[in-house]
This record gives structure tokens, sequence and C-alpha cells, in this order.
């Protein structure tokens, strides 16, 4: 049997996510499917990691085992044929029989891109968020900075039993104050779960003035459910003089979804790199 790699990239606006789901479209069924009409033969195709509905990649990273003698040239090239444009294969190669796209990942590398003129082109609306509003960028570039570490996530991870997490997502806001907690001083912080412990080795924020573009780079041993989309909606919060870039500190103690923000919508998300 080969253990081949792929390198894809990959537009999710209509996809939901990576994972294969019952009776919905995603990238993993996609791909599995072309291959196995290329090669004759079922196969399952391994992700580096789940992207969620909606998030783009730039170089998702697969591998899947097969007896198909197909050279991995012709093979990129056949697969690009059955695939539909919103699918790309950018390499394909034969690697050792024991790698695995999503153990053997090292870091990863995922950018946020916020729109911030006043009218946002019909070919990037699937790619950005678009936020025409001033944000304070000096203090969301603070708050960025103070996440990195390795820390208990729970704070910016997916509520359990609600997928867009405890506060609204940024597209569905009912008002200015949503996402902020209020009231008497909250209960001391639950004990630091080992599963949602995490390390960011980078985290900054970029600002692009002849394209309007506030970027947003986070690069980790690993991420949460929503985690990179949740931290992007607690920064604007920041932005928007919500929060002060020291709150992050006390978000990341309390371990609790309610005190940060809310759910950035995903089209601004895109996985940009893996490590191995």
């Amino acid at each position: 049997m080969r253990n081949i790699r792929l390198a894809i990239s990959y537009d999710g606006t209509d996809f939901y996510g990576w994972q294969r789901q019952p009776n919905a479209p995603t990238v993993q069924a996609c791909l599995e499917e072309a291959i196995e009409k290329l090669i004759g033969e079922p196969v399952q195709v391994i992700g580096s990691g789940r992207t969620d509905a909606g998030v783009h990649a730039l170089n998702q990273v697969a591998n899947f085992k097969t007896a198909c003698r197909i050279p991995c040239e012709n093979l990129a090239k056949a697969l690009n044929d059955a695939l539909p444009p919103t699918v790309r294969v950018k390499a394909a190669e034969e690697v050792e029989a024991t790698f695995h796209a999503r153990y053997d990942a090292r870091a990863k590398t995922y950018r946020y891109r916020i729109l911030q003129a006043p009218v946002c082109s019909p070919f990037l609306w699937r790619f950005v968020y678009h936020h025409p509003f001033p944000l304070d960028r000096i203090r969301m570039g603070e708050s960025a900075r103070l996440v990195e570490g390795k820390h208990d996530f729970t704070s910016f991870a997916a509520a359990a039993g609600n997928a867009m997490g405890a506060g609204k997502d940024l597209d569905e806001r009912a008002g200015p104050s949503d996402g902020i907690p209020e009231g008497p001083s909250h209960p001391p912080a639950p004990r630091i779960s080992p599963g949602m412990v995490r390390t960011i080795s980078q985290s900054h924020l970029l600002w692009r003035p002849r394209a309007s573009m506030l970027i947003y780079e986070v690069r980790g041993n690993g991420f949460l459910h929503h985690m990179v989309r949740n931290i992007v909606g607690t920064l604007i919060e920041v932005g928007r003089g919500k929060l002060a870039p020291e709150d992050i500190v006390e978000i990341l103690k309390a371990r609790d979804r309610t005190r940060a923000g809310p759910t950035a919508p995903a089209r601004g998300l895109c996985l940009v790199r893996v490590e191995y």
C-alpha cells in the first residue's frame, strides 16, 4: 500500500466543513468521492484538522492509503479534473507508511481577514468579514499578543451544546453589549482542563492600509472548536472599546466562554499553513 500526501486549497463557502457528514457536502467527502471514482477503490482521506463550515484553506494537508500505482503527478492532475473548481490539489507525493496528517502535525497557522473599507467588493465577500466601523487597532494588537503562551483556552472554545458558542455570531448581533457579561463578579475559575490547553507561539495583528484590511494571524500547536473565531470576536470587542487589553488575561483565567466576545463569522478565516 502507498501512502499519498496531498496539499489542498479550498473555498469553504459551500461546504459544511472538512469532516464527512450525512446529507451535507463536505471537503473530505468531496475528495474521497473523487479519488474513489479515479482509482476504483474506497479510501479514507485524513486531514490535518477539521475546519468549520464556511472556513477556507490555503494549505490543508491530508493523506490516504491506496494500492493504486498512478504516479503522483498524474494523480494530482486527474483529481483536479474530477473535483469542483472550489477544491484544488496543489501537490501529491508518496510518503512513508507511518505518516499521519493529523497526528504528525506540529503547528498550524490561521489567518483571519477583516475588511474595513466602506464597500465590500463582490470578489472579496466570500473571504473576508466586512466591518466598516472604527476599531482601535493598537489596542487590538496589544490584546492579540496576550494570548501567546501555554493556556487553558476554555473561554475561547465553543460552548458545550452550542456550536456557535455562548455569545452571538457577530453577523447576528442584537446590540452593542452582546458577548460582554454584566452584573456581580464572577465565581472562581474552574480547574484547568488538560484537554483545553494549547500553546500559541505567535499571535499578532497586521494592518494593510491600501487594502483597508486588518489581518489577524495566529500560530499554535493546536486549536479548539471555534477558538480562532472566538479570539477574533473578542479582539473586535476590544477594538470597539467594550473590552480592555488587560481583560484578555482575566478572560483566559476565568475559563468561561461567556466572558469572551461573540464568534466571528467563518468566511474571514483561512488555514494557511500546517507544519510537520
